[in-house]
C-alpha cells in the first residue's frame, strides 16, 4: 500500500508532462530520478490504469542487418533504378524488415541510425547507392574507381521517421554483378520520440 508522500510524488512526477507518452502506443520516458510503481495484482484493475497512468510492457528494441547471399540480380538490370534486395536476415529484433522487399519499416516515430556497405568487383562502371526514405533519397554512396578489383560504396545516417515510414537501398546508377558476397544493410532505433 502506497502512503501518502509516495502518492504524492509519483502524481507529481506525472504531471511534470515530459514523463508522458504522446499518445497510448508510445513508451513513457522518465529522466531524473523517479519512483516508479508496479500493480503486483494486474486483474485488480483491468484497464491497466491505476493511479492515472499507464504503463505498458513490451521492448522497444529494433535492430536489423542483412546480407545478400546470392548473386541474384541478373546483369540486365545494369543502368536501371531498382532497389538492392538482401536475401539473408543475420538479426531483425522487431520483425520491422520485410525480406521480400528489402525494405524497413519503422514500428514507432523516433531516430534510427542506418548503414550501408555494398561492393562491386570486377566492374569499371561506377555505381551509387542512396539509402530512400519513403522513395526519397537521404544520403548516398559512390564506388567507380577504374583500377581496384573491388570496391565499395558505403555511408551511414541518422534519420528521424514516423511511423510506418519506409527505408531501402536503390541502385541508382551501374549494376552490382559480382559483389554480392560482400554488400551489408544494417539499421536499428536509437531512442523513441
Amino acid at each position: 500500500m502506497l502512503g501518502a508522500v509516495e502518492l504524492l510524488l509519483l502524481g507529481a512526477a506525472w504531471l511534470a508532462g515530459p514523463a508522458r507518452g504522446q499518445n497510448e502506443t508510445e513508451p513513457i520516458v522518465l529522466e531524473g530520478k523517479c519512483l516508479v510503481v508496479c500493480d503486483s495484482n494486474p486483474t485488480s484493475d483491468p484497464t491497466g490504469t491505476a493511479l492515472g497512468i499507464s504503463v505498458r510492457s513490451g521492448s522497444a528494441k529494433v535492430a536489423f542487418s542483412a546480407i545478400r547471399s546470392t548473386n541474384h540480380e541478373p546483369s540486365e538490370m545494369s543502368n536501371r533504378t531498382m532497389i538492392i534486395y538482401f536475401d539473408q536476415v543475420l538479426v531483425n529484433i522487431g520483425n520491422n524488415f520485410d525480406s521480400e522487399r528489402s525494405t524497413f519499416v519503422a514500428p514507432r516515430k523516433g531516430i534510427y541510425s542506418f548503414n550501408f556497405h555494398v561492393v562491386k568487383v570486377y566492374n569499371r562502371q561506377t555505381i551509387q547507392v542512396s539509402l530512400m526514405l519513403n522513395g526519397w533519397p537521404v544520403i548516398s554512396a559512390f564506388a567507380g574507381d577504374q583500377d581496384v578489383t573491388r570496391e565499395a560504396a558505403s555511408n551511414g545516417v541518422l534519420i528521424q521517421m514516423e511511423k510506418g515510414d519506409r527505408a531501402y537501398l536503390k541502385l541508382e546508377r551501374g549494376n552490382l554483378m559480382g559483389g554480392w558476397k560482400y554488400s551489408t544493410f544494417s539499421g536499428f532505433l536509437v531512442f523513441p520520440l
